[in-house]
């Protein structure tokens, strides 16, 4: 199973929007996984970051605090 990454600006889209800040504050708060760095990038890996998000979903959790 290949495995896909989003930059910073993917995971923007695939959060409607949502500022850097914020989706660095999610990540301090455990509500979604902490980036990798690759060759001096920062990236998420799809699946766990669409795993964390259903897990909000689930759970009935804002990530919008």
């Amino acid at each position: 199973m290949t495995k896909h990454y989003l930059t910073m600006k993917a995971v923007q889209e695939k959060l409607h929007g949502r500022s850097r800040t914020s989706i660095y504050n999610d990540c301090l708060k455990g509500r979604i996984p902490q980036p990798i760095k690759l060759g001096g990038r920062l990236y998420w890996e799809e699946s766990a970051l669409d795993a964390a998000l259903s897990t909000q979903v689930s759970e009935g959790g804002q990530a919008n605090d």
